[in-house]
């Protein structure tokens, strides 16, 4: 799926990218990144305006997280739920709902940017937990400017090597989640430590 893809933005470009952003935002097995990395080095080979794919990536990145809130919000708990008994899906939302609970608002920005795997189910969190829509959109839009020209100017920079960056950049992502939970699990045994120390003070 993801070679006919990125076979259809020289032909699609902007549209492919609007229609493509909202899906990956649902949780949906869209590959989001690599596609506005490949649309950013058709930019720089002049087949497409780099402002243009970086507003198309910003919009379906904005239109995909309100989608998702409001489908969560509407759903309510029972929805989110329904999705974490899920075996595939139940890890990731166990994550962003940590990430959530400790970090707040701005969990919603860190999962567009540095954690954005974690992104689509923040949003279902934040509309199912009832975040209010203003700090969420606020943070989600900022995070989502930041992600749609980081990708695009790192395919617009790095034209001819868009899949040498993309696994490189898979690769620290799985190792931010991996220390991310390392650390989440850390400060949990040690607040758990501190608890029974204070209860037990002999």
């Amino acid at each position: 799926m993801t070679d006919t893809l990125l076979a259809l933005v020289p032909t699609y470009g902007v549209w492919l990218i609007l229609l493509a952003l909202p899906l990956s935002c649902l949780a949906l097995p869209v590959p989001s990144s690599i596609l506005v990395m490949t649309a950013g080095g058709f930019a720089a080979a002049g087949d497409l305006t780099l402002w243009q794919v970086q507003a198309a990536a910003f919009a379906g990145f904005v239109a995909g997280d309100q989608l998702t809130y409001g489908i969560a919000r509407a759903g309510g708990a029972s929805l989110v739920a329904r999705m974490k008994a899920r075996p595939k899906l139940g890890p990731l939302f166990a994550k962003a709902e940590e990430m959530l609970n400790r970090r707040g608002t701005l969990a919603v920005f860190l999962s567009r940017t540095i954690f954005s795997p974690l992104g689509p189910y923040m949003g279902y969190l934040s509309g199912a937990l009832r975040l209010h829509w203003v700090v969420f959109t606020v943070a989600a839009a900022l995070g989502a400017a930041c992600w749609s020209l980081g990708y695009s100017l790192l395919g617009y920079v790095f034209a001819t090597q868009i899949t040498q960056v993309a696994s490189l950049i898979g690769n620290a992502i799985g190792f931010i989640l991996a220390g991310a939970v390392a650390f989440g699990l850390i400060w949990y045994l040690l607040r758990s430590w501190r608890a029974e120390k204070a209860k037990d003070p002999a």
